[in-house]
Protein backbone atom coordinates (compact mmCIF):
# COMPACT_ATOMS: atom_id res chain seq x y z
CA UNK A 1 0.00 0.00 0.00
CA UNK A 2 1.20 3.55 -0.63
CA UNK A 3 2.47 5.46 2.36
CA UNK A 4 -0.33 7.98 1.81
CA UNK A 5 -3.66 6.08 1.90
CA UNK A 6 -5.29 8.71 -0.28
CA UNK A 7 -6.20 7.46 -3.77
CA UNK A 8 -5.83 10.07 -6.50
CA UNK A 9 -8.84 10.22 -8.77
CA UNK A 10 -8.32 10.05 -12.53
CA UNK A 11 -12.00 9.32 -13.08
CA UNK A 12 -14.34 11.67 -14.99
CA UNK A 13 -15.81 13.16 -11.83
CA UNK A 14 -15.51 13.74 -9.02
CA UNK A 15 -11.91 14.60 -9.77
CA UNK A 16 -9.02 15.31 -7.44
CA UNK A 17 -9.41 18.46 -5.32
CA UNK A 18 -6.30 20.21 -4.04
CA UNK A 19 -5.91 20.53 -0.24
CA UNK A 20 -5.90 24.34 -0.42
CA UNK A 21 -9.32 24.29 -2.06
CA UNK A 22 -10.69 21.77 0.43
CA UNK A 23 -9.40 23.99 3.24
CA UNK A 24 -11.34 26.98 1.90
CA UNK A 25 -14.53 25.20 3.00
CA UNK A 26 -13.54 25.20 6.67
CA UNK A 27 -14.05 28.90 7.48
CA UNK A 28 -16.73 29.64 10.11
CA UNK A 29 -20.29 29.57 8.85
CA UNK A 30 -22.17 32.72 7.90
CA UNK A 31 -25.86 33.37 7.40
CA UNK A 32 -27.12 32.86 3.89
CA UNK A 33 -29.03 36.17 4.03
CA UNK A 34 -26.17 38.07 5.64
CA UNK A 35 -24.12 40.90 4.13
CA UNK A 36 -21.11 38.56 4.31
CA UNK A 37 -22.80 36.09 1.99
CA UNK A 38 -23.91 38.86 -0.36
CA UNK A 39 -20.28 39.99 -0.57
CA UNK A 40 -19.16 36.42 -1.36
CA UNK A 41 -21.81 36.00 -4.06
CA UNK A 42 -20.99 39.37 -5.61
CA UNK A 43 -17.29 38.46 -5.66
CA UNK A 44 -17.78 35.08 -7.33
CA UNK A 45 -20.21 35.87 -10.15
CA UNK A 46 -17.85 38.10 -12.20
CA UNK A 47 -15.11 35.49 -11.88
CA UNK A 48 -17.47 32.89 -13.40
CA UNK A 49 -18.15 34.82 -16.60
CA UNK A 50 -14.89 33.74 -18.33
CA UNK A 51 -15.85 30.10 -17.62
CA UNK A 52 -18.79 30.46 -19.99
CA UNK A 53 -17.51 33.21 -22.25
CA UNK A 54 -20.32 35.55 -21.34
CA UNK A 55 -20.70 39.15 -20.26
CA UNK A 56 -24.18 38.38 -18.98
CA UNK A 57 -25.94 36.66 -16.10
CA UNK A 58 -24.59 33.61 -14.30
CA UNK A 59 -26.58 31.67 -11.72
CA UNK A 60 -25.13 29.65 -8.83
CA UNK A 61 -27.34 26.71 -7.89
CA UNK A 62 -27.00 24.13 -5.13
CA UNK A 63 -27.59 20.99 -7.20
CA UNK A 64 -25.90 18.62 -9.59
CA UNK A 65 -25.59 19.32 -13.29
CA UNK A 66 -28.61 17.10 -13.86
CA UNK A 67 -30.65 19.59 -11.85
CA UNK A 68 -29.82 22.30 -14.35
CA UNK A 69 -30.71 19.97 -17.23
CA UNK A 70 -34.17 19.93 -15.68
CA UNK A 71 -34.09 23.69 -15.09
CA UNK A 72 -33.24 24.40 -18.73
CA UNK A 73 -36.14 22.28 -19.95
CA UNK A 74 -38.63 23.65 -17.43
CA UNK A 75 -37.74 27.27 -18.20
CA UNK A 76 -37.15 27.17 -21.94
CA UNK A 77 -39.56 24.61 -23.41
CA UNK A 78 -43.31 25.16 -23.48
CA UNK A 79 -44.14 22.07 -25.49
CA UNK A 80 -41.51 20.49 -27.76
CA UNK A 81 -37.73 20.19 -27.97
CA UNK A 82 -35.11 18.30 -29.93
CA UNK A 83 -32.57 16.32 -27.87
CA UNK A 84 -29.24 15.42 -29.48
CA UNK A 85 -28.17 11.98 -28.25
CA UNK A 86 -24.84 10.26 -28.85
CA UNK A 87 -24.04 9.04 -25.36
CA UNK A 88 -25.40 8.44 -21.87
CA UNK A 89 -25.78 12.07 -20.82
CA UNK A 90 -27.48 13.17 -24.01
CA UNK A 91 -29.88 10.27 -23.42
CA UNK A 92 -30.40 11.41 -19.83
CA UNK A 93 -31.36 14.91 -20.94
CA UNK A 94 -33.91 13.38 -23.30
CA UNK A 95 -35.31 11.37 -20.37
CA UNK A 96 -35.40 14.50 -18.20
CA UNK A 97 -37.40 16.36 -20.85
CA UNK A 98 -39.91 13.52 -21.14
CA UNK A 99 -40.18 13.25 -17.35
CA UNK A 100 -41.13 16.94 -17.27
CA UNK A 101 -44.02 16.39 -19.64
CA UNK A 102 -42.39 17.82 -22.76
CA UNK A 103 -42.62 16.41 -26.25
CA UNK A 104 -38.97 15.54 -26.67
CA UNK A 105 -37.74 14.05 -29.93
CA UNK A 106 -34.33 12.39 -29.98
CA UNK A 107 -31.86 12.86 -32.80
CA UNK A 108 -29.73 9.80 -32.14
CA UNK A 109 -26.44 8.71 -33.64
CA UNK A 110 -24.20 5.86 -32.56
CA UNK A 111 -22.25 6.34 -29.35
CA UNK A 112 -18.76 7.47 -30.26
CA UNK A 113 -19.92 9.43 -33.30
CA UNK A 114 -20.28 13.20 -33.28
CA UNK A 115 -23.55 14.98 -33.96
CA UNK A 116 -23.18 16.74 -37.31
CA UNK A 117 -24.62 20.24 -37.77
CA UNK A 118 -26.36 19.26 -41.00
CA UNK A 119 -28.25 16.55 -39.11
CA UNK A 120 -29.50 19.18 -36.68
CA UNK A 121 -30.48 21.51 -39.52
CA UNK A 122 -32.44 18.76 -41.27
CA UNK A 123 -34.49 18.10 -38.13
CA UNK A 124 -35.08 21.75 -37.30
CA UNK A 125 -36.38 22.38 -40.82
CA UNK A 126 -39.32 20.11 -40.02
CA UNK A 127 -40.49 22.87 -37.66
CA UNK A 128 -42.21 22.96 -34.31
CA UNK A 129 -39.14 22.90 -32.05
CA UNK A 130 -38.61 25.50 -29.33
CA UNK A 131 -35.18 24.35 -28.15
CA UNK A 132 -32.29 22.01 -28.85
CA UNK A 133 -30.42 20.22 -26.06
CA UNK A 134 -26.85 19.04 -26.62
CA UNK A 135 -24.04 17.68 -24.48
CA UNK A 136 -20.85 19.48 -25.47
CA UNK A 137 -18.46 16.92 -23.99
CA UNK A 138 -19.99 13.44 -23.69
CA UNK A 139 -18.33 11.92 -20.62
CA UNK A 140 -19.51 8.39 -21.37
CA UNK A 141 -17.69 8.19 -24.70
CA UNK A 142 -14.88 10.76 -24.47
CA UNK A 143 -16.33 12.76 -27.35
CA UNK A 144 -16.47 16.52 -27.92
CA UNK A 145 -19.41 17.51 -30.09
CA UNK A 146 -18.80 20.35 -32.62
CA UNK A 147 -20.71 22.92 -30.59
CA UNK A 148 -19.77 26.11 -32.51
CA UNK A 149 -20.95 24.53 -35.77
CA UNK A 150 -24.16 23.18 -34.18
CA UNK A 151 -24.80 26.61 -32.65
CA UNK A 152 -24.38 28.28 -36.06
CA UNK A 153 -27.10 26.03 -37.46
CA UNK A 154 -29.46 26.67 -34.54
CA UNK A 155 -29.03 30.44 -35.00
CA UNK A 156 -30.57 30.05 -38.46
CA UNK A 157 -33.82 29.11 -36.69
CA UNK A 158 -34.57 32.28 -34.69
CA UNK A 159 -37.27 30.86 -32.42
CA UNK A 160 -35.15 27.90 -31.28
CA UNK A 161 -33.09 28.17 -28.10
CA UNK A 162 -29.80 26.30 -27.66
CA UNK A 163 -29.35 24.53 -24.32
CA UNK A 164 -25.86 23.15 -23.66
CA UNK A 165 -24.60 20.68 -21.06
CA UNK A 166 -20.94 21.60 -20.55
CA UNK A 167 -20.56 19.59 -17.34
CA UNK A 168 -17.28 17.89 -18.26
CA UNK A 169 -16.08 20.66 -20.57
CA UNK A 170 -16.32 23.95 -18.66
CA UNK A 171 -12.97 24.81 -17.12
CA UNK A 172 -11.09 22.49 -19.47
CA UNK A 173 -12.35 23.63 -22.87
CA UNK A 174 -12.93 27.20 -24.03
CA UNK A 175 -16.59 28.18 -24.25
CA UNK A 176 -17.87 31.32 -25.98
CA UNK A 177 -21.53 31.31 -25.05
CA UNK A 178 -22.23 34.89 -26.15
CA UNK A 179 -20.32 34.61 -29.42
CA UNK A 180 -21.81 31.23 -30.34
CA UNK A 181 -25.36 32.08 -29.30
CA UNK A 182 -25.77 29.59 -26.46
CA UNK A 183 -28.90 30.38 -24.46
CA UNK A 184 -28.29 28.15 -21.43
CA UNK A 185 -24.83 26.74 -20.73
CA UNK A 186 -24.66 24.59 -17.62
CA UNK A 187 -21.94 22.84 -15.69
CA UNK A 188 -21.20 21.44 -12.26
CA UNK A 189 -18.35 21.76 -9.82
CA UNK A 190 -16.79 18.30 -9.65
CA UNK A 191 -15.31 17.98 -13.16
CA UNK A 192 -12.83 20.27 -14.90
CA UNK A 193 -13.30 22.96 -12.23
CA UNK A 194 -11.70 20.53 -9.73
CA UNK A 195 -14.09 21.24 -6.86
CA UNK A 196 -16.15 19.00 -4.60
CA UNK A 197 -19.59 17.98 -5.94
CA UNK A 198 -22.68 19.97 -5.04
CA UNK A 199 -22.68 23.15 -7.10
CA UNK A 200 -24.27 23.71 -10.50
CA UNK A 201 -23.53 26.84 -12.51
CA UNK A 202 -25.06 28.27 -15.65
CA UNK A 203 -25.05 31.22 -17.99
CA UNK A 204 -28.50 32.27 -19.20
CA UNK A 205 -29.19 34.56 -22.16
CA UNK A 206 -31.76 37.33 -22.41
CA UNK A 207 -33.64 35.17 -24.95
CA UNK A 208 -33.86 32.34 -22.43
CA UNK A 209 -35.15 34.67 -19.74
CA UNK A 210 -37.79 36.05 -22.11
CA UNK A 211 -38.85 32.50 -22.95
CA UNK A 212 -39.10 31.61 -19.26
CA UNK A 213 -41.57 34.43 -18.72
CA UNK A 214 -43.94 32.75 -21.17
CA UNK A 215 -43.56 29.17 -19.89
CA UNK A 216 -46.06 28.03 -17.24
CA UNK A 217 -45.31 25.48 -14.52
CA UNK A 218 -41.59 26.19 -14.27
CA UNK A 219 -41.57 24.82 -10.73
CA UNK A 220 -40.02 26.78 -7.88
CA UNK A 221 -36.53 25.52 -7.04
CA UNK A 222 -35.15 25.93 -10.57
CA UNK A 223 -37.21 28.92 -11.71
CA UNK A 224 -34.88 31.27 -13.62
CA UNK A 225 -37.09 34.24 -12.82
CA UNK A 226 -36.62 33.56 -9.11
CA UNK A 227 -32.85 33.32 -9.58
CA UNK A 228 -32.85 36.61 -11.48
CA UNK A 229 -34.84 38.33 -8.74
CA UNK A 230 -32.52 37.15 -5.96
CA UNK A 231 -29.34 37.68 -7.99
CA UNK A 232 -30.13 41.39 -8.07
CA UNK A 233 -29.47 41.32 -4.30
CA UNK A 234 -26.51 38.90 -4.56
CA UNK A 235 -28.51 36.06 -3.08
CA UNK A 236 -30.12 32.81 -4.20
CA UNK A 237 -33.79 31.81 -3.74
CA UNK A 238 -33.00 28.86 -1.45
CA UNK A 239 -30.12 28.24 0.96
CA UNK A 240 -26.87 28.03 -1.01
CA UNK A 241 -23.98 25.67 -0.27
CA UNK A 242 -21.90 28.39 1.35
CA UNK A 243 -18.82 26.27 2.05
CA UNK A 244 -18.70 25.07 -1.55
CA UNK A 245 -19.05 28.61 -2.84
CA UNK A 246 -16.05 29.59 -0.71
CA UNK A 247 -14.10 26.79 -2.37
CA UNK A 248 -15.32 28.02 -5.76
CA UNK A 249 -14.13 31.53 -4.91
CA UNK A 250 -10.66 30.24 -4.04
CA UNK A 251 -10.47 28.01 -7.10
CA UNK A 252 -11.50 30.76 -9.49
CA UNK A 253 -8.67 32.89 -8.12
CA UNK A 254 -6.26 30.00 -8.71
CA UNK A 255 -7.55 29.50 -12.26
CA UNK A 256 -7.15 33.21 -13.00
CA UNK A 257 -3.58 33.01 -11.71
CA UNK A 258 -2.88 30.06 -14.02
CA UNK A 259 -4.66 31.86 -16.87
CA UNK A 260 -7.71 30.52 -18.66
CA UNK A 261 -5.89 29.96 -21.94
CA UNK A 262 -2.99 28.29 -20.13
CA UNK A 263 -5.49 26.00 -18.41
CA UNK A 264 -7.07 25.01 -21.72
CA UNK A 265 -3.61 24.40 -23.20
CA UNK A 266 -2.66 22.19 -20.24
CA UNK A 267 -5.76 20.06 -20.80
CA UNK A 268 -4.82 19.61 -24.45
CA UNK A 269 -1.27 18.72 -23.45
CA UNK A 270 -2.46 16.09 -20.96
CA UNK A 271 -4.78 14.70 -23.62
CA UNK A 272 -1.76 14.35 -25.88
CA UNK A 273 0.08 12.33 -23.25
CA UNK A 274 -2.83 9.93 -22.87
CA UNK A 275 -3.35 9.65 -26.62
CA UNK A 276 0.32 8.76 -27.11
CA UNK A 277 -0.03 6.01 -24.48
CA UNK A 278 -3.14 4.62 -26.16
CA UNK A 279 -1.37 4.33 -29.49
CA UNK A 280 1.86 2.92 -28.06
CA UNK A 281 -0.06 0.35 -26.01
CA UNK A 282 -1.92 -1.16 -28.94
CA UNK A 283 -5.30 0.23 -27.90
CA UNK A 284 -7.75 2.33 -29.87
CA UNK A 285 -10.12 5.22 -29.12
CA UNK A 286 -13.86 4.88 -28.71
CA UNK A 287 -14.64 8.39 -30.00
CA UNK A 288 -14.12 9.08 -33.65
CA UNK A 289 -11.03 10.92 -34.79
CA UNK A 290 -11.32 14.69 -34.83
CA UNK A 291 -13.89 14.79 -32.02
CA UNK A 292 -11.97 13.44 -29.04
CA UNK A 293 -12.36 15.09 -25.67
CA UNK A 294 -9.63 17.23 -24.11
CA UNK A 295 -10.83 16.25 -20.62
CA UNK A 296 -11.48 12.49 -20.71
CA UNK A 297 -10.33 9.70 -23.01
CA UNK A 298 -12.46 6.61 -23.54
CA UNK A 299 -10.09 3.79 -24.51
CA UNK A 300 -11.49 0.97 -26.61
CA UNK A 301 -10.39 -2.15 -24.74
CA UNK A 302 -8.99 -3.95 -27.77
CA UNK A 303 -6.61 -6.00 -25.61
CA UNK A 304 -9.32 -7.39 -23.35
CA UNK A 305 -7.81 -5.96 -20.18
CA UNK A 306 -9.54 -6.87 -16.93
CA UNK A 307 -10.42 -3.31 -15.91
CA UNK A 308 -11.28 -4.36 -12.36
CA UNK A 309 -7.87 -5.97 -11.94
CA UNK A 310 -6.19 -2.91 -13.46
CA UNK A 311 -7.95 -0.65 -10.98
CA UNK A 312 -7.07 -2.92 -8.07
CA UNK A 313 -3.42 -2.64 -9.14
CA UNK A 314 -3.67 1.14 -9.52
CA UNK A 315 -5.41 1.50 -6.17
CA UNK A 316 -2.42 -0.17 -4.51
CA UNK A 317 -0.34 2.54 -6.18
CA UNK A 318 -2.67 5.29 -4.91
CA UNK A 319 -4.50 5.94 -8.20
CA UNK A 320 -7.84 5.16 -9.83
CA UNK A 321 -9.31 5.34 -13.34
CA UNK A 322 -12.84 4.54 -14.51
CA UNK A 323 -14.44 1.58 -16.23
CA UNK A 324 -16.65 2.11 -19.24
CA UNK A 325 -20.03 3.74 -18.62
CA UNK A 326 -23.19 1.62 -18.61
CA UNK A 327 -23.28 -0.64 -21.68
CA UNK A 328 -19.62 0.20 -22.39
CA UNK A 329 -18.38 -1.37 -19.15
CA UNK A 330 -15.47 -3.66 -19.98
CA UNK A 331 -15.60 -2.63 -23.62
CA UNK A 332 -13.90 0.63 -22.73
CA UNK A 333 -12.10 2.24 -19.83
CA UNK A 334 -11.81 5.97 -19.22
CA UNK A 335 -8.87 8.10 -18.17
CA UNK A 336 -9.72 11.62 -17.01
CA UNK A 337 -7.12 14.33 -17.63
CA UNK A 338 -9.02 17.30 -16.28
CA UNK A 339 -9.11 19.75 -13.44
CA UNK A 340 -5.80 20.50 -11.76
CA UNK A 341 -4.01 17.34 -12.97
CA UNK A 342 -0.35 17.90 -13.84
CA UNK A 343 1.96 16.46 -16.49
CA UNK A 344 3.83 14.58 -13.78
CA UNK A 345 0.68 13.04 -12.32
CA UNK A 346 -0.54 11.83 -15.71
CA UNK A 347 2.91 10.44 -16.50
CA UNK A 348 2.94 8.55 -13.19
CA UNK A 349 -0.51 7.12 -13.90
CA UNK A 350 0.36 6.01 -17.42
CA UNK A 351 3.60 4.44 -16.23
CA UNK A 352 1.70 2.42 -13.62
CA UNK A 353 -0.83 1.31 -16.24
CA UNK A 354 1.99 0.19 -18.54
CA UNK A 355 3.58 -1.80 -15.71
CA UNK A 356 0.28 -3.60 -15.14
CA UNK A 357 0.07 -4.46 -18.85
CA UNK A 358 3.58 -5.85 -18.79
CA UNK A 359 2.84 -8.02 -15.74
CA UNK A 360 -0.38 -9.53 -17.13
Amino acid sequence: MPRDPHVKLFIPGPVEVRPQILAAQTAPMIGHRSPEYADLHARVVPKLRPLFGTAGRVFIVTASGSGLQEAAVRNCVRRRCLCLVNGAFGARWHQVALANGKQADALEVSWGEAIRPEQVDDRLRTGGYEAVTVVFNETSTGLLNPLPEIAAVVRQHPDVLLLVDAVSAAGGVEIRADEWGVDVCLTSSQKALALPPGLALCSVSDRAMARAESVPDRGWYFDFLQYEKYAAKNHTPATPAISLIRALDAQLDAIAAEGWQARFARHRRLMGQVHAWVGAGGFDFFAEEGYRSPTVTAVRNTRGVDVGALNAYLRRRGMLISDGYGPLKGETFRVAHMGDATDEEISELLEAMSEFMEET
